[in-house]
């Protein structure tokens, strides 16, 4: 894109027509700029555009946000399926000498989205790719520092502050050491002289307008920013040179009042709040890391950590300083200085004027309950609420009892009875009490080891339970003092192991009363709940809670749980979802009760496919869907035309209306369906192989393994259609793509696996050179273990399924004697490496079955491979079981971000049944030594020759104690 007038013009109107109002002009330009930015130039076009003065501040400011997303997307290349067009390097240099200067003279607004763009392309080229950076930023900071031009200063602080943030939390590599040395020996000392410089400048203007002292005050804060950064992998040499420097400003900033800032508003509050968070979160880092050359100044500072949060007010405006300033103290705690808790009454004046003001509940934590139920559940229940106040102050607690538990445990326990006696007293007022007590209870239980199990020394649970919760549990009103419900709810859901099943069971009715609680929490919690109990074990491992449990009132929870859906705000409630799932998975129900489940369940996934936006509450509807399924029609077939009829406008709608977030999961949804079925498939269903079989429907990764799953059910299911209208070519054509690729060559050996089980050799016979001659390629190229070991399993069941000599021939048939090669360089050494029961079996009876029957093994010219063959049989067969097996888990937690990425999410409901090609083999260490016995009794005094000269002495001594465990002689 050439730079001249006309540019500028065409430019000026497509950004100013980006910000109408009206949709039209607005996709119109938002297209025009979509097609400009594949030009070359275009980047560097939008930062000249950026420069010229005449141009409207509005339209230079859309420009920014404009040039920073498509520097986003185009300066380094990304993952994504469909690759964009990279920005030429010889534009790149041309941007990178003008941004610099650019940012430094533009308006706040458009600098702070330059900062942001350099700080993309410093990810990316910073510093080897960009060594003039930081000397001009270093320049550009001297300038501005003589000429007090903060807002110049702060800018380049900014942009620092963003390009060092990768030092932060990154692995420890020679790269990153070498690329910290190099800002470390350019920058500390700058960043040292500029924050002593505006550290007097700030106590000799002290009294000076509020509007002189900010940029002040936020220069200090980005300093403190990047001396995190720099310090955070460990102390580099100048920073400890010039520690006293570095603390005695900390130190003033958290002992000194600013009134002029602090009473101007909440914006000069914030800024020195700010400035106050990020200092203790530096002293915080170096007391856990630097903690030696930090105890000088300790006891210093943890003086006045406790002054100032004592100063600190329950605002939610200053939490962050709240939260930040705790941590320090927590981090202490747990420190070999932890002696500062030891003085006397230390501990009863945190717990009082620490812990227990922080935990009571705030007007904001009331209308968060209210307003953002979502959020009020994620920091309460999942555990991201590390950074509240709260959480904060309990984990300080916890800290403290590490080295003083009796005494922790002593005076909370009397805290929290004061709070039980104060609600009691009266209870309507002091409601917040109560919470406040079990809020601690909950927030000091401790997990033991290997569980979900968890344990507490402040109350007795059984007793706790039955006079505080229990009360709670059983109220007839279920919106009143829903906080205090919640409360109880999310009690009950964290001890539910320690609650007997007696006494749980008699509550279930009152759970399910708490579905029909107008509060969202509340009827989340008590969703929750009742999941969470229904995942309980016993000892042994045998669910405490059956269906004979959940039947008296199976049919009212079922209604409850749908009519939840409802209630304001909870129209795709995630909790309400993942209960109706775990309950369909535990219960017994009826043909009509199932019918109206898959009712409420489709008339659901109709209303969300319209708009996809919570990703976790669709995976447990589809879920859902997959249980109901898999429960009622494997148990009364005569209801899969029912479910189908239900199923099918839905499954539709995704593929008609191209919903593609679900299309992964209606392609497992179809795939259950088809096995369900008998043979012969329905033709609605064939309709849906044919768009299968379309090259174009495996673009996408995202949907290769839900197609993968539905083909296999095709192949088993409709063997015959198969061999028809040149389906089996198009399958072969897909298993060929699949494997050229390394992210699906699994992919491609399941759909062969299928292809050799279902179908018989005679169809198969004509195809089978060119699948060797695939997969052959595939060899010379990756020989990735993975890709080995599924090669190995392959090979097996051919053999398995359709002899020995049939798979010499057909791999002799690509080039003569290859067989040989390929058993000696591949079969031979991964045949170890197998693992899963039925892999296992499969591989070692193959080997086995290879060795006793092959001609081309059993040729005294290959006694060696023969041998060295027989030695990894006997390797597999010795490993220790663990090693040998694969569990399969139970059904995982969806992670709740999980999002709709490239990225397969497998229904766990909807899985592929394992078949096992040997059934009829039970012991495959059986089946190897009774043929080996049946082979070496037909040459005697051969074979024993052959173990000795090229099979371990170890697997030898192994094989002796099989053949004497199942009664055969070898030797």
């Amino acid at each position: 894109m050439e730079w001249n007038p006309e540019t500028l013009e065409f430019l000026s109107q497509c950004f100013l027509h980006t910000l109408s109002p009206a949709p039209e002009p607005r996709r119109h330009a938002e297209s025009s700029l979509s097609d400009a930015a594949d030009r070359p130039n275009y980047g560097l076009a939008v930062l000249r555009l950026l420069a010229e003065p005449s141009v409207d501040d509005q339209i230079r400011q859309a420009a920014s946000v404009n040039f920073k997303n498509h520097l986003r997307a185009r300066w380094a290349p990304t993952s994504a399926d469909e690759p964009t067009p990279l920005i030429p390097d010889s534009e790149k240099e041309q941007i990178k000498a003008l941004i610099v200067p650019l940012m430094l003279s533009s308006t706040p607004k458009i600098q702070s989205q330059l900062s942001e763009a350099l700080a993309l392309i410093g990810k990316h080229d910073f510093p080897k790719s960009w060594p003039a950076l930081l000397p001009e930023l270093i320049l550009n900071l001297h300038k501005a520092s003589q000429a007090s031009d903060y807002t110049s200063v702060n800018g380049i602080l900014g942009t620092a502050n963003s390009i060092f943030k990768k030092f932060r939390h990154q692995y420890k590599t020679n790269d990153l050491l070498l690329d910290l040395k190099y800002c470390l020996d350019n920058f500390a000392a700058p960043l040292l002289e500029i924050f002593l410089k505006t550290a007097a400048l700030i106590d000799s203007a002290a009294s000076a307008p509020a509007a002189t002292l900010k940029p002040l005050f936020e220069s200090q804060r980005l300093c403190c920013r990047i001396f995190y950064s720099l310090n955070f992998q460990e102390l580099p040499e100048f920073f400890e040179d010039h520690m006293k420097e570095w603390m005695t400003e900390f130190r003033k900033y958290l002992i000194t009042n600013y009134p002029v800032l602090e009473n101007s508003g909440a914006d000069g509050l914030a800024l020195v709040d700010e400035l106050r968070a990020a200092v203790c979160e530096n002293i915080n880092l170096y007391m856990e890391k630097n903690e030696e050359e930090f105890q000088v100044y300790l006891n210093e500072f943890a003086l006045a950590v406790w002054s100032l949060l004592g100063n600190v007010t329950q605002s939610s405006s200053r939490d962050q300083l709240a939260v930040t300033a705790i941590k320090f103290l927590t981090t202490v705690s747990t420190s070999v200085h932890h002696a500062l808790f030891a003085g006397e009454g230390v501990i009863p004046q945190i717990c009082q004027s620490i812990v227990v003001p922080n935990v009571r509940l705030r007007e904001e934590d009331e209308e968060l309950f209210e307003m953002n139920y979502v959020e009020f559940i994620r920091r309460d229940i999942e555990g991201s609420d590390l950074d509240t106040r709260r959480r904060i102050a309990c984990e300080l607690l916890k800290g403290i009892a590490t080295n003083y538990k009796q005494q922790v445990t002593d005076i909370v326990s009397v805290q929290i009875q004061h709070l039980l006696t104060s609600f009691a007293a009266n209870p309507v007022v002091n409601w917040k009490d109560k919470d406040c007590a079990i809020y601690l209870v909950v927030s000091l239980a401790t997990k033991r080891a290997g569980g979900n199990s968890v344990s507490t020394d402040l109350v007795d649970v059984q007793s706790f339970f039955a006079s505080v919760i229990v009360p709670e549990l059983r109220s007839q009103d279920v919106n009143g003092f829903p906080m205090l419900k919640a409360g109880a709810l999310k009690f009950f859901t964290l001890f539910r192991n320690q609650i007997s099943k007696d006494v749980a069971v008699q509550l279930f009715q009152d759970l399910v009363r708490f579905l029909r609680a107008e509060s969202n929490v509340v009827h989340s919690y008590a969703a929750s709940c009742i999941e969470k109990l229904l995942l309980v074990k016993e000892e042994g491992g045998r669910a405490r809670y059956t269906a004979n449990d959940i039947a008296p009132f199976f049919v009212e929870l079922m209604n409850n749980l749908f009519n939840a859906f409802k209630f304001p705000e909870s129209e795709e409630n995630q909790y309400i979802m993942k209960c109706i799932m775990r309950v369909l998975g535990v219960a017994e129900m009826s043909s009509d009760v199932a019918g109206t489940c898959i009712s409420g369940l489709t008339s659901i996934l109709m209303e969300v496919c319209k708009n996809p936006k919570n990703p976790t509450f669709n995976h447990y509807l589809f879920e859902s869907v997959a249980i109901l399924v898999k429960r009622t029609c494997e148990k009364d077939p005569s209801l899969i035309s029912a479910f189908e009829a239900g199923l099918f406008p839905s499954l539709q709608l995704i593929l008609v209306n191209d919903v593609t977030e679900f299309f992964p999961y209606a392609f497992q949804l179809l795939a259950q369906l088809v096995e369900l079925n008998r043979p012969p498939i329905p033709p609605s269903y064939m309709q849906i192989f044919q768009i299968l079989l379309s090259p174009d429907s495996w673009k996408k990764a995202s949907n290769v393994p839900a197609l993968v799953r539905l083909l296999q059910a095709f192949l088993q299911k409709a063997p015959h259609e198969l061999n028809q209208e040149g389906r089996l070519n198009k399958v072969l054509g897909i298993f060929n793509t699949l494997i050229s690729s390394a992210s699906t060559a699994e992919q491609g050996f399941y759909v062969l696996n299928t292809v050799i089980e279902s179908l018989e050799y005679g169809v198969i016979a004509p195809y089978m050179s060119h699948i060797w001659a695939a997969l052959f390629g595939q060899l010379q190229s990756r020989r990735a273990v993975k890709f080995v070991k599924s090669f190995v399993i392959i090979m097996s069941l051919f053999l398995v399924k359709h002899g020995s000599t049939s798979l010499v021939d057909t791999m002799n048939a690509v080039q003569p004697n290859i067989f040989s090669m390929i058993v000696k360089q591949f079969w031979t050494p991964n045949l170890k490496l197998i693992t899963g029961a039925i892999e296992l079996k499969l591989t070692a009876v193959a080997s086995a079955r290879l060795i006793c029957e092959s001609p081309a093994l059993l040729d005294p010219a290959n006694a060696e491979l023969w041998g060295n063959l027989l030695d990894s049989i006997v390797t597999l067969l010795s490993r220790p079981e663990q090693d040998r097996v694969e569990e399969e888990p139970e059904m995982p937690d969806i992670a709740e971000n999980v999002g709709y990425t490239a990225t397969f999410v497998r229904l766990f409901n909807a899985g592929k049944k394992e078949e096992d090609p040997l059934k009829d083999i039970k012991d495959p260490r059986e089946f190897v030594v009774v043929s080996l016995a049946q082979l070496s009794s037909l040459s005697p005094g051969r074979y024993p020759q052959i173990i000795d000269k090229y099979v371990d002495p170890a697997n030898k001594a192994a094989l002796l104690q099989l053949c004497s465990k199942y009664n055969c002689r070898i030797l």
